[in-house]
């Protein structure tokens, strides 16, 4: 760094940067305006670069500030992760593990996983979240998440993935439900105007059903919508509609029934994702080994080689 400098500048202008405005920077930094301010100044004097354009409403970063910042960013999460690895404790008896995972993912996974990491290793908190599959790809690539459990397919260069297991969909209804003891798999046509209760399109499962349907150019009536599993298998049981949910929740719930159509709904594949270049917590390597054992008990092994990425 040049001389003078510290790491509060760096935080100082990625402040200013990120809210265009030295008051709100100044608000959430909890330090006062005319310091941040002075604080800026000194890093512009220091670089001999001016960084920011004072001159609008708002306050913009000049074409020298636009490049900084990009290396300031990355030296900033270089030296947390750095920070991360003086504390990590390789006998695993604390430390932290930051996770993200689908919201479906929510219903049957995580709780046998946490459970069984939990008995392992009791002094490691547990951070979990749950987002959207492009959001923990994007915070897996800032370095604000260890891990992230999602799907199969494209993602960002930063993001790498291990097939976990195959997860199967299905046609779910309640045990009293007509079709519950159909003795054929249903044909798809006959989902066509049949009122249904899905997933909102929150979740990437509702994006699933809907190429599928499309597909088959079959168009239920979508006559509830929910942002919540639990509310939806809640919904299922009691109004007598249909849903389409993943086997391993239906599996868990005993007044649900799965019916098979035809064509089956497409599977996909559950992956463990993380940042390729990122450093790997001794707890994190733990979770990653863990949810590979026990991977078989959520599904079938995918098939071919292993995917990467998320959808």
């Amino acid at each position: 760094m040049p001389q003078g400098m510290e790491l509060r500048h760096l935080r100082y202008l990625l402040a200013v940067a990120e809210h265009a405005n030295f008051t709100r920077a100044a608000e959430a930094l909890h330090v006062s305006q005319p310091t941040l301010s002075q604080q800026i100044k000194q890093l512009e004097s220091s670089l001999q670069a001016q960084l920011l354009d004072r001159s609008g409403r708002t306050v913009r970063l000049t074409d020298a500030g636009r490049a900084y910042t990009h290396y300031a960013r990355q030296a900033l999460r270089d030296l947390a992760a750095a920070e991360r690895a003086v504390r990590d404790v390789q006998d695993l008896s604390r430390g932290t593990l930051r996770l993200a995972v689908t919201p479906t993912f929510t219903a049957y996974l995580i709780g046998p996983l946490v459970e069984a990491f939990h008995a392992r290793h009791p002094g490691i908190t547990l951070d979990i979240r749950e987002m959207t599959q492009d959001r923990i790809e994007s915070e897996l690539a800032a370095d604000q998440l260890d891990l992230g459990i999602a799907f199969s397919g494209a993602h960002l260069p930063a993001v790498t993935a291990t097939a976990l297991f195959t997860e199967h969909l299905g046609l779910v209804v309640a045990s009293a439900h007509p079709c519950a003891t159909l003795p054929d798999p249903l044909p798809v046509r006959d989902l066509h105007d049949r009122q249904l209760a899905l997933l909102s399109p929150d979740f990437a499962t509702r994006h699933h059903i809907d190429r599928y349907l499309a597909e088959h150019r079959v168009r239920p009536r979508v006559a509830i919508e929910a942002n919540s599993v639990t509310a939806l298998v809640a919904l299922v049981q009691r109004t007598g509609l249909a849903t389409v949910l993943p086997d391993a929740i239906t599996r868990e719930q005993p007044h649900l029934r799965s019916v098979p159509v035809d064509p089956p709904l497409p599977s996909r594949t559950a992956a463990l994702l993380r940042r390729d270049t990122a450093y790997q917590s001794a707890a994190a390597r733990s979770f990653g080994e863990l949810a590979q054992q026990l991977a078989h008990t959520f599904g079938p092994s995918p098939e071919g080689p292993t995917p990467e990425g998320l959808v």
